[in-house]
């Protein structure tokens, strides 16, 4: 199903774990293992989730790696539906075999 313009995943990692919970990204980057700089990125949306930030964002926050990369996923087809221009493509025809 598409969502209807999707959060960036760091944008719900703030919304969700870090303002309700007190919780600084500084504090969330030493759990993660990460560099605040690094996570920083993410939480800004000039970064997306990797894998591997992925994996380790299942094991500090929860959720499944798969949702979370799925959220990236969502909000990178979303924001490519909104700028690119598909009218030059063109679809092939296969014949069934």
């Amino acid at each position: 199903m598409t969502m209807h313009n999707p959060p960036h995943p760091g944008e719900f990692i703030r919304a969700v774990y870090l303002e309700p919970h007190g919780i600084t990204g500084r504090t969330l980057a030493g759990k993660l293992g990460v560099s605040p700089s690094t996570l920083n990125r993410v939480l800004k949306g000039t970064s997306g989730i990797s894998s591997e930030m992925a994996l380790r964002l299942s094991k500090t926050l929860g959720r499944s790696p798969e949702s979370w990369m799925a959220m990236q996923d969502q909000y990178e087809l979303w924001q490519a539906r909104r700028t690119i221009d598909l009218d030059t493509v063109e679809k092939i025809e296969f014949d069934a075999a």
